[in-house]
C-alpha cells in the first residue's frame, strides 16, 4: 500500500484509506502552514450530475452518505478504501437531507421532489418504510437522547418521528419553510433558520410550539451551527454574505464577520473551537472562536465554484466537501483533515 493512501484518523487508531490525492497540497488549496485544513484525499463520482446536497456519516463504520439532488441517488462511500460502494434510487425524489441513525443502523433520506422521508436499512440498504410530509421535505436532525428524527419540510413546518418506531410524534408550524435547524442536546430548543420570513423561530420541543422568533436585519439566513456550551448561535447569512452570531438566551447579535458568498453549510468544532463554512463561490471559511463573544477570520481556502455544501465529523477530524461536476471534470468529495 502506497504510504500516501494510509491516511490514520485524528483521534483515532484505525486507518482510512483513501484514493486520489498525495499528502501534499494540490494547486489552489491553502498550505497546510497557513491553514488548519489540509486536503488528505479527492474520491470521485462519475456519472454524477448537477446540484450535490447533504451529506452525513457512519462514523464507526466509516462511511459517508451524499444526496445527489439532481440524479435522484445517494452514493454511498466506502472510506477506509476511498471509493463510492453503491448508490442507492430506491423510492428517492430529488434527495435533501440525509440522517444516520446507529442504534437502529437506519439511513433516512428527506425527498424534496415529493416530500416523503425514506428509510433504509444500514446494512442491506432495503428500503425499511417511509413517512410522508406535505412537500419539500428538507433537512434532517437527529435527537441520539430520544432517538428522534426532525425533518423540515413544506411552507413552514418542523416534523419529529421515532428513529426506531417510525411513528410521527408531532409537527409544529412556523413562519415559512426551514432552511436548517439545530436540536439542543441537553436542552429542549430547536432553532430554526426561516428566510423567507426573515427570522429564526426557537422552537420548545416539549410543549410542541414556537416560543420566541428572532427578526433579522439580514437577509437569505440559510444554514447554522449551535455552540451550546457557551449559549451561541452561528448563522451563515447570503445577502449581505456574513457570518453572526447569536446569544441563545436573549436572541441578540454579539459578533458578525465578512464571509464568501452562497453559504450553505457550517459546522462548529468545539474542541478546536472553530467555525467552518462552505461557500458556493468557492471557498471554504474557517473562523477561529476566541471566546463566546470575540471571533476572527483565520484562512479562506479556494475550492470550485458551486462546492457548498459539507459535513463535518468530530468524531473522525475530517470535513467532507462535496463538488459538483465543473469544466469537464467528474464530481468528486474533497477530504479534509484538520490540525488542532
Amino acid at each position: 500500500m502506497h504510504l500516501a493512501l494510509a491516511v490514520l484518523l485524528a483521534g483515532a487508531a484505525t486507518p482510512v484509506f483513501c484514493s486520489g490525492d498525495s499528502l501534499a497540497t494540490k494547486t489552489g488549496v491553502v498550505p497546510p502552514s497557513a491553514s488548519p485544513f489540509r486536503r488528505i484525499a479527492t474520491i470521485p463520482l462519475p456519472g454524477a450530475r448537477g446540484r450535490i446536497d447533504h451529506m452525513a456519516a457512519d462514523t464507526k463504520g466509516l462511511r459517508l452518505f451524499v444526496a445527489e439532488l439532481a440524479t435522484n441517488a445517494v452514493d454511498v462511500i466506502d472510506l477506509k478504501k476511498g471509493i463510492r460502494s453503491r448508490t442507492l434510487t430506491s423510492g428517492l425524489n430529488e434527495p435533501q437531507g440525509v440522517v444516520y441513525e446507529p442504534r437502529s443502523n437506519r439511513l433516512f433520506v428527506a425527498n424534496g421532489g415529493d416530500g416523503t422521508v425514506r428509510v433504509f436499512d444500514g446494512s442491506s440498504f432495503e428500503p425499511v418504510g417511509s413517512l410522508e410530509y406535505s412537500g419539500d421535505a428538507d433537512n434532517l436532525r437527529y435527537d441520539s437522547s430520544t432517538q428522534t428524527v426532525f425533518v423540515g419540510y413544506g411552507n413552514g413546518a418542523i416534523g419529529a418521528f421515532s428513529a426506531s418506531g417510525l411513528k410521527k410524534l408531532r409537527e409544529v408550524s412556523i413562519p415559512g419553510h426551514p432552511e436548517s435547524c439545530e436540536v439542543e442536546q441537553a436542552g429542549k430548543r430547536i432553532f430554526v433558520n426561516v428566510p423567507s420570513a426573515r427570522t429564526i423561530a426557537v422552537i420548545d420541543r416539549e410543549k410542541g410550539k414556537v416560543v420566541s422568533q428572532w427578526e433579522l436585519s439580514a437577509a437569505r439566513n440559510f444554514p447554522l451551527a449551535l455552540d451550546e456550551a457557551n449559549h451561541r448561535l452561528f448563522v451563515g447569512f447570503r445577502s449581505p454574505s456574513r457570518m453572526v452570531v447569536y446569544d441563545t438566551d436573549s436572541g441578540t447579535q454579539v459578533a458578525s464577520l465578512d464571509i464568501a458568498n452562497d453559504v450553505d453549510d457550517i459546522f462548529y468544532d468545539a474542541g478546536a473551537r472553530r467555525i467552518f463554512l462552505s461557500c458556493g463561490e468557492g471557498y471554504l471559511e474557517i473562523v477561529s472562536q476566541t471566546d463566546a463573544d470575540n471571533y476572527r477570520s483565520l484562512s479562506r481556502v479556494p475550492t470550485e465554484p458551486g462546492a457548498r455544501t459539507s459535513l463535518f465529523t468530530p468524531a473522525l477530524g475530517r470535513l467532507y466537501l462535496a463538488v459538483p461536476r465543473h469544466q469537464g471534470q467528474d464530481a468528486e468529495i474533497r477530504v479534509y483533515a484538520t490540525s488542532r
